[in-house]
């Protein structure tokens, strides 16, 4: 299983983060009409063509998470997707959940679907090129949620995919999410961040999953978006520390952390604070969608023809991350 060790290792290493590049189609086309940008197949795949062939995929991004729609696009170069992205160095992975939907009996939280048929779609997505994928857990903070229902089943579901995942030679993402909506604490979610992780690892555990192939994609410990109790970003990176020491087992190779609902210059410097703090084995890195691709994004939608600028805004973006992910980031360097 030491193959699967090299692969994480590989995506995690030297800085390096992951691009996640796996919005659906009616998310991307969210993004993109927010921009005043048509939704059409050839948009998505230019704006995303763009991001991968920029310079800063070779210096900073050791993965890309993949769409079903985009793993089986063709660039404009005619290199298949995935191989575009491998002849970066960074190595091609895929969103394989098929989405959260309502929990049965517990309708105000989600459960993430998609385990039918699996094992013969990972086996396709391995012949089109993907060494990685990808699962999310979704859950919210309330006073009665998570529940223990949405927190067992959704630690049972993400264990399954990661053992057929690791049969069929990739590593799994494991991305148990707490969501920032609500007005809980930064205590609170911490407190139930680090139950659902240790609940996460209970079942891979269980299901024998080889801990030293997998990557861990939790969230940063913040108060709810609507909390009015706020705290600085010190102490965002030492809760965080402090839940990932409690949760994880030494095996795992490292955790990527979501950006969820921060901006970019918040996932940016909370990371950075993180890593100066960070007395643990594991690599922290990211896995960031919104908050590496939001300003290109933005500069691209002006004129969707300057690839040129476009990458410029991106390469700074993966740069300051990169930085970020080795504790060298800092507010001046945001501005060069």
């Amino acid at each position: 299983m030491s193959e699967l060790n090299n692969i994480a290792l590989k995506i995690l290493s030297n800085g390096k983060g992951i691009l996640a590049a796996d919005e659906s189609t009616g998310t991307m086309t969210k993004r993109l009409e927010s921009v005043n940008i048509p939704s059409t197949s050839e948009n998505r795949l230019l704006f995303r063509e763009t991001l991968f062939s920029s310079d800063n995929m070779k210096n900073c991004i050791g993965g890309v998470i993949l769409y079903d729609e985009t793993i089986k696009q063709i660039s404009s170069s005619k290199k298949t997707i995935p191989e575009l992205i491998s002849a970066s160095g960074a190595v091609p992975g895929i969103k394989v959940d098929t989405g959260a939907k309502v929990l049965a009996n517990s309708p105000s939280e989600k459960i993430t679907e998609g385990l039918d048929g699996l094992r013969e779609r990972l086996k396709e997505y391995y012949k089109i090129g993907a060494r990685f994928t990808k699962w999310r857990g979704v859950y919210t903070i309330s006073d009665k949620y998570p529940s223990k229902l949405s927190i067992h089943s959704n630690a049972h579901a993400l264990a399954r995919y990661a053992a057929l995942v690791q049969e069929n030679g990739m590593v799994p993402i494991v991305e148990p999410e707490v969501l920032m909506d609500g007005n809980h604490s930064a205590e609170d979610c911490s407190i139930k961040t680090s139950e659902i992780i240790k609940k996460c690892f209970e079942e891979l555990i269980l299901h024998k999953i080889d801990l030293t192939g997998i990557i861990l994609k939790p969230n940063m410990i913040l108060p709810g978006s609507s909390s009015d109790k706020k705290i600085t970003n010190e102490e965002i990176a030492k809760l965080t520390l402090k839940c990932i020491k409690q949760s994880v087992p030494i095996e795992i190779p490292g955790v990527a952390f979501l950006s969820g609902g921060q901006t970019e210059k918040e996932a940016t410097e909370n990371l950075n604070l993180i890593n100066k703090h960070n007395d643990t084995n594991f690599i922290m890195t990211y896995s960031y969608g919104r908050a590496l691709q939001q300003s290109a994004l933005k500069f691209w939608s002006k004129d969707i023809q300057n690839i040129k600028g476009t990458q410029d805004v991106f390469n700074h973006r993966a740069n300051m991350c990169t930085l970020a992910a080795q504790g060298k980031w800092s507010a001046e360097l945001e501005k060069n």
